[in-house]
């Protein structure tokens, strides 16, 4: 475990494993009750989860700490990581709680907090709580037999969300006649994101909408976007839309069954956005990650792309420092601050379908508008994480990379947040030496970090 408790997206790893451990859980929900408690008022809290298995551990480990600590408990189900935010706004929780480890396998699980306005809480706040977690010898300030908190499960939740989606939709427009695959990863979703497209008039052709606690994510969702293509092409439908497990990111695919990620969806829409009018600042929040096509598409708009670190919780505070209401990354998170605080795959969905619509283009069409350039991810597992610059061989292989890429690619080296992984990123236009210099960097870093 690293000397942190929380990562970039909250507390994560794998089931029954420290720090993923009921006792864990029951520990959090005291010190979040501790932290968040006032003799003022009764507190409460939104639970929400994913469909995996261990849900129903942490779930309960959590409440129970939370009620010991005087929190009421509002449990809301399985739901995506976005309605756990918009929820905790719309019932004026003091903060909401996801259990959810996003993309990752169903053995994996996690558990991140959003404030009471649904932004993910700020590094302080998790400290203070994490003190508290890992200080065996603490003495937890019960409150009085009569102030122990409630837990309820709110049955209502999933219409709640609904309707929020589609507040986001022009009142006028419908889907009709318009055929849409949605594959949910057997995960949050999977009732809802369906749902939601139906009754705004769409055929919808499902995908990944029978979990059983273990396939979430499996073969499915936008980590595995194949089936969703070969299912486009099946059916012959206009679009595709592939959600990943907590449904906080999208991918898309267009009517002939290619794929677009993060980068081209947030051009389309900064492209939407800038035509009306209606782009603060005319500016675009992306990550380090974040292909040089779309810093060129912007500035020849006469906009310009931000870059914040990876993590969606890193491009939100770009976005509240610098007044953006759009912005995303390349996985799939996209943020559009007029409707929400934070990465919702079915709120950006319903974005391009709307664009299609007003348009009347198909997304192959809309998608012209960025060209990728040539762009190389490889990830290599890791035992530790020292610092790059303390890994001269590797650090020898990147400079000589950048060399001879000049001004034309860019090279990028950096660990994951939540997982033991070194990412390795280069892009350029010209792909074989992109990918032969990837490949490279790779090789290095498995001999020196291995």
């Amino acid at each position: 475990m690293s000397e942190r408790l929380f990562g970039t997206d909250g507390l994560r790893g794998r089931v029954n494993t420290y720090p993923l451990t009921a006792e864990m859980a029951l520990r959090l929900g005291l010190a979040a009750g501790t932290v968040f408690r006032s003799d003022e008022s009764r507190r409460k809290v939104i639970i929400g989860k994913d469909t995996r298995l261990s849900g129903y551990m942490f779930e309960s480990a959590l409440t129970a700490g939370l009620c010991a600590a005087g929190m009421d408990v509002y449990q809301v189900g399985p739901l995506p990581t976005p309605a756990i935010a918009f929820l905790t706004r719309n019932m004026r929780a003091d903060f909401g709680v996801v259990i959810s480890a996003s993309h990752n396998p169903y053995h994996d699980n996690g558990i991140k907090f959003f404030d009471r306005e649904g932004f993910k809480l700020p590094d302080e706040v998790e400290n203070r709580m994490a003190e508290l977690i890992l200080d065996k010898d603490h003495q937890w300030d019960y409150p009085a037999s009569d102030k122990v908190g409630r837990a309820k499960r709110i049955v209502d939740a999933p219409g709640r969300y609904i309707v929020y989606l589609k507040n986001s939709f022009p009142q006028h427009m419908t889907l009709d006649g318009l055929r849409v695959v949605i594959d949910c990863a057997n995960g949050a979703n999977y009732k809802i994101a369906p749902l939601a497209l139906e009754e705004l008039g769409a055929e919808v052709f499902r995908l990944g909408t029978d979990p059983n606690g273990l396939n979430i994510n499996y073969q499915c969702g936008s980590l595995h976007p194949e089936t969703l293509q070969a299912k486009v092409r099946e059916v012959r439908a206009d679009v595709g839309l592939a959600l990943d497990g907590d449904a906080d990111r999208l991918l898309v695919v267009d009517e002939k069954g290619r794929l677009l990620d993060g980068d081209q969806i947030m051009a389309i829409c900064a492209d939407d956005l800038m035509k009306k009018g209606k782009l603060n600042n005319n500016t675009l929040v992306g990550t380090v990650m974040s292909n040089m096509a779309l810093e060129v598409f912007m500035q020849e708009r006469g906009g310009q792309l931000l870059r914040s670190k990876v993590g969606d919780r890193y491009v939100i505070e770009a976005m509240r420092q610098n007044n953006a209401n759009l912005g995303g990354e390349q996985s799939g998170h996209l943020i559009f601050r007029d409707y929400g605080t934070t990465g919702d795959g079915l709120l950006a969905a319903l974005q391009i379908l709307r664009i299609m619509r007003e348009t009347g283009k198909p997304l192959s069409e809309l998608a012209k508008c960025l060209k990728p350039y040539p762009q190389i991810l490889l990830n290599v597992k890791v035992t530790r994480k020292t610092p790059f610059e303390e890994c001269p061989k590797l650090m020898q292989a990147q400079a000589e990379i950048e060399e001879t890429l000049g001004n034309r690619g860019r090279v990028l080296l950096r660990y994951s947040g939540t997982e033991n992984l070194c990412r390795v990123m280069v892009e350029g236009e010209d792909e074989d030496f992109v990918y032969r210099a990837a490949r490279r960097l790779a090789d290095v870093a498995d001999e020196e970090l291995r």
